[in-house]
């Protein structure tokens, strides 16, 4: 006779082989210490695991653990993740193709009337932003809504809405958008001043055209100015993380293990290999409110170049600028821009920055710093040593210059 088993009854025999070592099955019949252990598996009820509270591992509470198993980061990807957007911007670009064929050597293969390709071509690109308030009001990156007056938003429900671009600024590779909605959710803003190497950091972000897709890593450094980073023409002391940022990724929010924006990813190294940079929130959101009140910004302009020194620096600046530097540490001012507000105000190559307004500055990044948060027109009092004698040089800021 064969006998019928439920996966109950077969997970409970395969459990009397186990503890009787085989011998308690025999004929069907069970020893009587199992049959106790087979009435008392009946009675058991599996009840889910207890709630428990998660400790941020870099201070404060996070969120719970429950049965399914909800850790620190998905809590925090939970919290903010539904105001992350991705966004769709066309531009029209000059075709390559027609501008090369107005060589003359080019266009004797083509008829004088001809015209065999169009003279612009559309280029189209995804990026990330998010929502900063309930009636619309979106950050991203510069780059991702450059050259375009409208972009096509969609928000983790699926909804789309046609967003119009009131401002961009390339300076800081900060913009913002807007579209007609309301009750929409939104992010929170954190705190990136008080970062530390180490500390933990989650990207959100569509790259590569992968929508809401989550990474996680570490704040790598802090105050990576531009020049160390490879775009020596923005304004911005960077975060760096290793969470993955990839093309995509650009606009969309870093967040603290509290599920609060730090800063905003942006993918500005090609050639960047589990290295990734964003905006500190402060800068951002500082931007971005110039920008959505008066659709442009204004930054201060003093028209130094400037180098953190090192034995290797100091004899490299020496040699390409004609200088002699002396000093193995400190910031540098290594070149003056011709009728600049620095050079109006009596800075020169060689000079050694020790104080602004009055707070002493051991690096570039900084003074970049204290002069990006002061304002046009402003009066900033730079020390400097200047072949062995400090003096103190008053310099207006002016606007920074248009390419």
């Amino acid at each position: 006779m064969i006998m019928k088993l439920s996966l109950k009854q077969l997970v409970i025999y395969l459990s009397l082989l186990t503890i009787g070592g085989g011998a308690g099955l025999i004929g069907s019949r069970y020893l009587p210490s199992q049959n106790r252990l087979v009435r008392e598996l009946r009675n058991v009820t599996v009840s889910s695991p207890p709630e428990t509270t998660v400790s941020n591992p870099i201070g404060g509470q996070v969120g719970t653990v429950s049965g399914d198993n909800m850790n620190f980061i998905a809590s925090a990807v939970q919290r903010t993740g539904v105001a992350v957007v991705r966004i769709n911007a066309t531009r029209k670009v000059a075709n390559p193709i027609s501008d090369a064929l107005k060589n003359p050597l080019l266009r004797r293969f083509f008829g004088e009337e001809e015209q065999p390709f169009p003279r612009e071509r559309i280029e189209r690109g995804t990026g990330s932003g998010f929502i900063l308030r309930e009636n619309g009001r979106i950050l991203t990156n510069a780059h991702v809504v450059a050259d375009t007056d409208t972009v096509q938003v969609t928000l983790k429900d699926g909804r789309t809405f046609e967003g119009r671009v009131l401002g961009v600024d390339p300076v800081t590779d900060v913009a913002v958008v807007k579209i007609s909605a309301n009750d929409l959710p939104t992010v929170k803003l954190g705190n990136s001043q008080n970062l530390r190497p180490g500390q933990w950091a989650i990207a959100i972000g569509n790259p590569l055209g992968l929508d809401n897709t989550v990474t996680m890593g570490i704040i790598s450094a802090t105050d990576r100015t531009s020049a160390q980073v490879g775009v020596p023409d923005k304004r911005v002391s960077f975060i760096q993380t290793d969470a993955a940022i990839n093309p995509g990724n650009s606009g969309g929010p870093l967040l603290n293990a509290q599920g609060e924006v730090i800063g905003i990813n942006t993918a500005i190294r090609a050639d960047a290999q589990g290295l990734g940079f964003a905006i500190p929130i402060e800068t951002a959101a500082r931007i971005a409110d110039e920008l959505f009140t008066k659709g442009r910004v204004q930054h201060p302009f003093l028209g130094i170049e400037m180098s953190d020194l090192s034995p290797i620096k100091k004899q490299q600046i020496n040699q390409d600028k004609n200088l002699n530097i002396k000093q193995d540490i400190g910031i540098v001012i290594s070149g003056v821009l011709e009728n600049s507000p620095a050079q109006k105000g009596g800075l020169l190559p060689g000079d050694l920055i020790q104080k602004v307004n009055g707070q002493r500055v051991k690096l570039a990044a900084q003074v970049q710093k204290l002069v990006e948060s002061s304002t046009v027109g402003d009066i900033l009092e730079i020390e400097v040593n200047r072949n062995g004698k400090i003096r103190t040089f008053k310099v207006q800021s002016g606007t920074y210059p248009k390419k």
